[in-house]
């Protein structure tokens, strides 16, 4: 199975994803906590403001300290997570890269069944793209699964996509 995914039509760059590097990005999503779109970039934004804030406070109060060997346990942990995890990755950076044409209206979900969801521009900027589950590549029903940014069609994410076609 080709692993090569296609951002195509009525875009000035033609878009070729290779979904297998995006384990490496950190801006992928654990599926299995996922709940939308909306609830993610809230819980992003939460959670940063209380790192930065119990990073201050504590600064303030004990000063810099030298990290502990206790964080090498963190990072064995985070491997642990990459090798068993299920993970997406949101697709709005990569249709706004694309750059599609001011007249596009519409994106193809192109599936290797042929199938094929259209969908508005609008809520394909939304769109969380499943590339891995249980830290595996989606070797069967893939190469990337699509599920609408809402999280509506988390149980029953569109399968087999092999591409995306701007009209």
């Amino acid at each position: 199975m080709d692993f090569i995914v296609f951002i195509h039509g009525n875009v000035k760059y033609q878009i070729t994803i290779d979904p297998t590097v995006w384990i490496f990005d950190d801006r992928k999503i654990d599926l299995t906590t996922w709940s939308g779109e909306g609830n993610r970039k809230e819980e992003e934004i939460e959670a940063y403001k209380k790192s930065v804030s119990e990073q201050w406070d504590k600064e303030l109060t004990k000063g810099v300290e030298v990290p502990k060997r206790s964080e090498t346990n963190q990072v064995r942990s985070k491997k642990e997570q990459l090798i068993h995890g299920t993970f997406a990755m949101p697709f709005q950076s990569f249709l706004e890269n694309s750059e599609p044409e001011e007249d596009a209206a519409k994106v193809v979900i192109e599936t290797s069944n042929g199938t094929e969801h259209t969908v508005n521009l609008d809520e394909a900027l939304h769109f969380v793209t499943g590339f891995s589950e249980d830290g595996e590549p989606l070797k069967e029903t893939g190469p990337i699964h699509v599920y609408y940014g809402d999280g509506s069609n988390k149980e029953n994410p569109i399968t087999h996509v092999t591409g995306f076609r701007v009209v």
